[in-house]
């Protein structure tokens, strides 16, 4: 049985390199070749994408879905869900995250990948029931991270909770793109031994040791490898697809793709990719290798915003004192995965730390939530010195935040009312509520507006 291969460029590629400004138009160019060169799935929805469709590309992420959905008939179609996030920032209440759920399956999603920022496993619960309530494939995926309190034992007992709760396969998240060929391989073996779960790897390239890494966990027994097609590969994006097609020809991990439709899908998305260097999008700087993530464990993405900070404040010679702050942050605060949102919060208190000259003097107020328990509980003992001086001694939580939320869906529908189509238009609402009104009240006035335009250029002749 042959490696499984996920294509990523419909979604982290583009996001990973050019802030996920993918259109619907350019990802369809392609879609029918990708849909036949023989993928286990491909991933094209969730994470930043329905944000971007939204507030940057007026576009409604729900009839992308159905459009991609249309055109793919062998493939599966996947997406990445923050658990009680959904795909937002923030938590959200459990009717919300059911129905989203139940809106994704019946638009076209068959596989949702689901994970929570601190590997805490009760704000992936409600996503998780209504995956399977609803009949779609739930993977559980968990944020990898480097840490005294993340080791091969931690992800072991994880992943056995999670095949209890109901996962149908496993991922390993590795946001940030640090873990190490052996690294992959003693953790896929021991994932291997103690969970019947088939179990994908995900990574990035920034660091310069994706290929190396992936190689060693297929050694090891990994079902499903996430890779991009060659033009939205590499850099702070995913290994190429075509490089490992090539490499497990004839061996007993050949994934068996069609290498022409792998091809000719290649020459489509060049064009794409072209377009996105030309118009400044997609910045060279994030095809780069950066070994430095490897150094201070901090994520490409990360890394290109504390640099982008720095700069425009014209205090870029401290960059190396706040990347030394980071790792000092993150063990204060028990250890967080850095990935979105604890990324931006541990990088943001690291700046104030050096820039204030002293230590959480400045603090910003997802901090403050964080230390209060609403975002979940910390992978580590948070520094009680730190957490003393920040929010002394204020209520905390120690139950699961989305407890706390009310049933926002039926009030969100009748607040709504005259705006709304369908609960598809609900839920965008719910998410993002300002960018979406203002989306749903433009797609409400469209003709008339072509009916003004064409009255002004007759004046004008």
């Amino acid at each position: 049985m042959g490696v499984k291969i996920v294509e990523t460029s419909l979604r982290d590629g583009h996001q990973s390199l050019f802030a996920t400004r993918m259109t619907t138009e350019e990802i369809l160019s392609a879609l029918e070749e990708i849909d036949q060169a023989g993928y286990y799935a491909l991933e094209v929805w969730g994470g930043a994408t329905f944000d971007a469709c939204l507030r940057f590309l007026n576009e409604d992420p729900w009839e992308r879905l159905r459009q991609i959905r249309a055109v793919c008939k062998n493939a599966k179609l996947q997406m990445l869900f923050r658990g009680q996030n959904i795909l937002g920032y923030k938590h959200y209440p459990d009717d919300i995250v059911e129905k989203f759920v139940e809106k994704s399956l019946a638009n076209g999603i068959d596989i949702i990948r689901v994970f929570d920022a601190l590997n805490d496993i009760r704000n992936l619960k409600c996503a998780v029931d209504a995956t399977k309530k609803y009949g779609g494939h739930c993977q559980i995926a968990l944020s990898y991270t480097t840490s005294p309190v993340h080791t091969v034992e931690y992800y072991v007992k994880l992943a056995k909770e999670v095949e209890v709760m109901g996962a149908d396969s496993l991922c390993i998240k590795d946001m940030a793109g640090v873990l190490l060929p052996g690294a992959a391989y003693e953790l896929v073996s021991r994932l291997k031994e103690n969970t019947k779960l088939p179990i994908e790897l995900h990574s990035h390239c920034t660091g310069g040791v994706a290929e190396m890494t992936y190689m060693k966990a297929i050694e090891a027994g990994v079902d499903i490898i996430d890779t991009a097609l060659s033009p939205l590969s590499g850099g702070t994006s995913q290994p190429a697809t075509e490089s490992f097609v090539y490499s497990l020809q004839g061996t007993k991990y050949d994934p068996n793709m069609n290498a022409d439709m792998l091809e000719k899908a290649a020459e489509k998305l060049k064009k794409v990719k072209n377009k996105y260097l030309e118009n400044g999008l997609l910045n060279p700087r994030a095809l780069a290798t950066n070994p430095d993530i490897l150094k201070y464990q901090v994520p490409g993405g990360m890394l290109s915003n504390l640099m982008s900070q720095l700069k425009n404040q014209g205090i870029f010679d401290r960059f190396e004192e706040v990347l030394r702050e980071v790792p000092k942050v993150r063990a204060d605060l028990g250890y967080p995965p850095l990935v979105t949102p604890l990324s931006q919060m541990v990088g943001t208190q690291a700046v104030f730390n050096v820039l204030t000259g002293e230590r959480y003097k400045l603090v910003p107020d997802e901090i403050k939530e964080y230390l209060r328990g609403l975002y979940g509980t910390s992978p580590a003992l948070i520094n009680p010195e730190v957490k003393e001086k920040i929010i002394g001694d204020g209520p905390t939580i120690s139950h699961r935040p989305a407890d706390d939320l009310k049933p926002q869906f039926a009030k969100l529908k009748e607040k709504y009312q005259d705006l709304i189509e369908s609960d598809e238009d609900v839920l965008s609402i719910a998410l993002f509520e300002n960018i979406a009104v203002k989306f749903l009240e433009n797609r409400k006035k469209p003709q008339l507006e072509q009916e003004v335009v064409e009255i002004n250029l007759y004046i004008g002749r």
